[in-house]
């Protein structure tokens, strides 16, 4: 079984819960940026 990064998993959750990069970025009380760079690894 392929192993997934913390990112790739963040990234597949958000986009199955239908939410954008921003809206988590703002649920979160962090930058859009921030979220991308997460999901970057």
């Amino acid at each position: 079984m392929e192993e997934k990064t913390f990112g790739e998993r963040l990234k597949k959750l958000r986009k199955e819960a239908n939410i954008t990069q921003n809206d988590f970025a703002d649920k979160l009380l962090v930058h859009s940026q921030t979220v991308s760079r997460w999901e970057r690894g």
